[in-house]
């Protein structure tokens, strides 16, 4: 019994023994004999251009109005919106009109606070804006002409409201905010109540919009100043009188009836670049340097991915000598792309006015229209989303930049390979709404960006920084190759 237990162990150590280079390559037994794990780097150089944007779609959480001119062109923004109805309201019989007046509320704006400003306002009188956002989409280029005629019988102003945006002469408190809200309000002309106050009942919605179509708010001066209106109504202020029971005196009461520019109605934030094509010859000069994204619906940066080039990802490379042998389901680990951008600082000048976007986004290029219409949302395969971050660079100075990490965007695109010399992207600012579930900020809604922004980036061509891509990739080599 003893012998044969020591036999037993003698065999079990010679088992281990012969098996020693067998386990060390473990990992390979189980692979085909013509497959081989691969994991190289490479890095690769981008090339980046101007585009000009005709357009967004026009979407306002808030309403731009005024004009700035600046570095970065001429830019004049316009509101085209209906107004609200209160459904089912009625006047008193006997009420009559008082004033109607325009009421906007601002919580900021860009520019010369202490540049004047004088606001317009038209109705709108050829047709209406008749919005199904399901099925049509208004863009900030709509031409005016298709809804306003702007004629002298169109023109609501009595008398022209030139406001200073710093000043603050007049607000109202906001008990959500615990602020005071800057304000502006006027008059509008007592031919325009007469025919406002025509109507002393109210429907619906569609019923009041052939009455009243909306209304056209524009400025007819200053060049310094945009205001980012947080708030549109209009008050229709009246009077009537009721018997005071027991005194046979009538009592007088006075009341306001507002109409109010909100979601339920259909609204465009109408933008204008008076100069834009030789705006953006003059950017383009630069274009070696450095290359610019500017909202709203201004100009925006390409970025250019040799796709061509990284054929070397599907192949493999022994002794610095590559080979045409396919990966099979190859897969980028890393690969980030860094914008640099060159501005930040707010300042009293033209150019400080503007500042770089909070958010951008990473889209290819062929997919901008239909994302955006579509109310698409951010995915690793088409468009990538980042935030304004701040960092250093190479010396230690403090570097804002924007990170997109397409890693994911590349696997997929050597997956499905194309005849595409270049893969196109495009840098696209753009406003998102997120929401909270299980303690993480979900991003719900990412829209074009609708407020003014400049963002001065490093162009990918920069001598002095080239912008480069690095690729960590791994996966199967399928074949052999030959020394």
């Amino acid at each position: 019994m003893k012998r044969s237990l020591q036999g037993l162990i003698l065999c079990f150590c010679l088992c281990i023994c012969g098996c020693t280079d067998d386990l060390q390559n473990a990992g390979q037994v189980v692979l085909d004999d013509d497959d081989a794990i691969v994991v190289c780097a490479d890095t690769f150089d981008l090339s980046s251009d101007l585009r000009e944007c005709a357009n967004i779609i026009s979407d306002p959480d808030s309403f731009l109005i005024g004009e700035i001119e600046n570095k970065y062109g001429t830019m004049r923004a316009e509101v085209l919106t209906q107004l609200a109805c209160p459904e089912g309201f009625s006047y008193p019989d006997n009420a009559e009109i008082d004033s109607i007046c325009l009421h906007f509320y601002y919580r900021s704006w860009t520019g010369d606070g202490k540049s004047p400003l004088a606001i317009d306002v038209y109705q709108i009188d050829v047709r209406e804006l008749n919005l199904n956002s399901d099925t049509l989409h208004y863009t900030t280029d709509v031409a005016l002409e298709d809804y306003c005629s702007l004629t002298d019988s169109t023109h609501l102003v009595q008398h022209q409201r030139i406001i200073l945006a710093g000043a603050h002469r007049d607000s109202v408190y906001s008990s959500t905010t615990q602020t005071y809200v800057p304000a502006i309000s006027f008059r509008l002309s007592d031919d325009f109540c007469k025919r406002f106050f025509a109507k002393r009942s109210y429907t619906t919605q569609a019923d009041f919009n052939k009455f009243f179509k909306g209304l056209y708010i524009c400025t007819n001066f200053g060049s310094a100043t945009v205001l980012n209106l947080t708030d549109i109504n209009m008050g229709v202020y009246y009077h009537f009188s009721y018997p005071k029971a027991g005194t046979g005196k009538d009592t007088v009461v006075a009341d306001m009836k507002a109409f109010y520019a909100n979601a339920e109605i259909n609204t465009i934030n109408r933008f204008e670049y008076l100069n834009k094509s030789a705006v953006l010859n003059q950017l383009r000069a630069e274009a070696d340097s450095v290359n610019f994204v500017i909202a709203p619906a201004g100009v925006y940066t390409s970025l250019c991915l040799p796709m061509r080039k990284m054929d070397s990802i599907i192949q493999y490379r022994i002794n610095e000598k590559w080979y045409p042998t396919i990966l099979k389901r190859p897969y980028v680990n890393l690969a980030e792309v860094r914008v640099d951008v060159l501005n930040g600082n707010s300042s009293s000048t033209p150019e400080g006015w503007t500042l770089p976007a909070t958010q951008m986004l990473l889209i290819k290029d062929n997919r901008i229209a239909s994302f955006f219409a579509n109310k698409e949302l951010p995915s690793d395969t088409v468009a990538i989303l980042s935030s304004l971050q701040l960092g250093t660079d190479s010396l230690g100075l403090s570097q804002l930049y924007y990170s997109f990490d397409i890693s994911t965007l590349l696997t997929n695109q050597l997956r499905h390979q194309t005849t595409e010399d270049t893969l196109r992207m495009t840098l696209v600012p753009v406003s998102i709404e997120t929401t909270t579930a299980n303690g993480t900020s979900v991003v719900v809604a990412v829209k074009q960006s609708q407020t003014i922004s400049a963002t001065k980036i490093r162009s990918a061509q920069d001598a002095r920084s080239p912008m480069t891509l690095k690729v960590v990739y791994s996966g199967f080599q399928s074949g052999r190759y030959q020394e």
